[in-house]
């Protein structure tokens, strides 16, 4: 179970991630901060990603076999860059309609997929 409650967290997180540092980009299309002032915006995007590392280190903390989770921390970082590309996807093909994926994004997103295969690899 903590494998899950893990994967789970690093979700959670990258959502909060995604939002933190891209976020502000579709705010400022949408006029909603047109005129803040950079740090205004650095502000806000801390503020936002104090709930990411809120997941983040619970779930390394949780996945990481020398705490009784089930990952290595290379594993555990190749699953958190999957899921966080997976998590940025979504987000960029959702929230910025202009944005498309293209056969070389779907090779890449393969690419990843036989990272995470060749880490899991014994």
């Amino acid at each position: 179970m903590q494998g899950l409650y893990s994967i789970g967290l690093l979700i959670v997180s990258n959502v909060f991630m995604t939002l933190a540092w891209y976020g502000h980009l579709k705010l400022q299309e949408m006029k909603v901060i047109n005129n803040w002032p950079l740090y205004g915006v650095i502000l806000l995007s801390w503020g936002i990603a104090l709930f990411e590392y809120c997941c983040q280190v619970p779930a390394n903390r949780l996945g990481f076999r020398e705490n009784g989770g089930p990952f290595s921390l290379m594993q555990l970082k190749v699953i958190q860059e999957v899921i966080t590309l997976i998590i940025f996807t979504l987000f960029s093909v959702v929230v910025f309609k202009g944005e498309s994926l293209h056969w070389n994004h779907i090779a890449a997103f393969g690419c990843l997929v036989l990272a995470v295969y060749f880490v899991f690899m014994k």
